[in-house]
């Protein structure tokens, strides 16, 4: 089993979902002392490792918060061959991959900045709030998910939060009945480049069987992450139309209560959940990839509100503009109030010497290397914008199904990266 395996295997134990920092800092400030690098770690928990003295040209770059499913999940690994999974949860290879190949390059005495960023996978949190400075001309990301591609693209992202108010309690005059209706275990899956996939949407298979049976809806959870495909819904309607499950994995249970009275959120809700259209909003056949998208994360209620959450992507900052202002109109006429948070700009595909010296190394391992640009959200985007003249490229083994509890990454894959990542570190020490 080769190194990068064996450091990817002990850093998974660590705790490191999205919000869980000391942890790893501990971690990395330990190992950072045993092979004599400084560890800087600033307010928003970003961890930069450099040599005293550096003179570093070449920075590699990677989050190490990952995707739970469940609150304070680490996951237990499971072997399969040549396959590395988790057992009921997500893995963590996104991006504990990247993350074992910087650790491995520091236990080499590289000459490099390491920089390891916090809370990537809730809105680029860490990134965005940087305080931490960079000497390198260029920058090797490794935070990429298919073998070959060189990623010098990415989409730009917003957040939009949504809550309506209007909850009211109402004469059961019509004898309804109460049903719970849950549904559990869909693939679910990455909210960009998962997202022409035909994932079911829990939310959608909820608000279709809520919608058909003219259901009152008094209580909603729904989705795990605001950059995932949701797998999870449950509701508790009323109604006086038995429901119809929209997916084998829905079911629906009477609840044997007689109610006098129902507390009722807004029918504008389900509309909304029924008839938005969530997913693909665009193709891009010049890059090959998904132009604009639109996920339908997360709802959830509170004592008196209903709050969604959704995550819209473009490859172009004026296309991301305008689904954006879209979507803020259409929550508000369905009487959401609607805020919008951790935008980050899409990373216009930049062809320069760094990229070519990367496609160059990459194509002597690998003759399908190619540069291509991804309908996802990656850090590249904001260090371009913190750092105008740096030079940036990204990387990385072949991740399936990530964010999802059928997450998996080859060992092969993971090998066959890794002597690009250390061919390109030897050009620049």
């Amino acid at each position: 089993m080769s190194q990068i395996i064996e450091i990817f295997k002990n850093i998974t134990n660590i705790p490191r979902c999205s919000g869980t920092h000391k942890p790893f800092i501990d971690y990395i400030q330990k190992f950072a002392k045993e092979y004599e690098y400084l560890c800087l770690v600033d307010k928003t928990n970003n961890i930069l490792c450099k040599k005293n003295n550096s003179k570093a040209k070449l920075s590699f770059q990677s989050h190490y918060d990952i995707v739970c499913l469940s609150e304070n999940c680490v996951p237990e690994i499971i072997q399969e061959g040549d396959i590395l999974k988790a057992k009921d949860s997500t893995l963590g290879s996104d991006n504990g991959i990247g993350c074992s190949y910087m650790l491995y390059l520091m236990s080499q005495n590289y000459d490099c900045e390491f920089l390891f960023t916090s809370d990537e996978e809730i809105g680029l949190i860490g990134t965005n709030n940087l305080d931490l400075d960079l000497q390198s001309k260029y920058m090797l990301n490794l935070d990429s998910e298919e073998e070959s591609e060189i990623c010098i693209g990415c989409a730009g992202g917003v957040d939009i939060f949504a809550e309506n108010f209007n909850k009211q309690i109402i004469e059961n005059k019509d004898k309804l009945e109460l049903y719970e209706i849950s549904i559990t275990n869909l693939q679910g899956g990455h909210s960009g480049v998962d997202i022409d996939k035909n994932i079911p949407n829990a939310i959608k298979l909820l608000a279709k069987t809520i919608k058909e049976c003219n259901g009152k809806l008094l209580d909603i959870y729904a989705g795990e992450r605001i950059n995932s495909i949701p797998a999870n819904a449950k509701a508790i309607i009323a109604t006086n139309q038995k429901p119809i499950a929209s997916h084998v994995n829905m079911q629906i249970d009477r609840i044997d209560t007689a109610s006098e009275h129902l507390n009722i959120f807004d029918e504008k809700i389900v509309d909304f959940l029924y008839t938005f259209a969530n997913g693909v909003r665009g193709y891009d056949k010049n890059l090959g990839v998904v132009l604009n998208s639109i996920n339908l994360a997360k709802i959830e209620t509170s004592i008196d509100s209903i709050k969604i959450e959704l995550s819209a992507r473009s490859m172009q900052n004026d296309e991301l503009q305008r689904i954006k202002d879209e979507t803020v109109v259409l929550l508000q006429n369905h009487n959401f109030e609607v805020k919008t948070d951790g935008k980050y700009p899409a990373w216009k595909p930049d062809i320069n010497e760094f990229t070519n010296i990367v496609l160059e190394i990459y194509k002597k391992y690998n003759e399908n290397a190619s540069l291509e640009a991804i309908h996802a959200g990656l850090e590249c985007a904001i260090f371009k914008d913190k750092f105008p003249n740096i030079k940036i490229a990204s990387i990385g083994p072949t991740i399936k199904f990530p964010h999802s509890k059928k997450e998996e990454v080859s060992i092969k894959s993971v090998e066959n990266v890794f002597e690009v990542v250390k061919q390109i570190a030897n050009k620049y020490v």
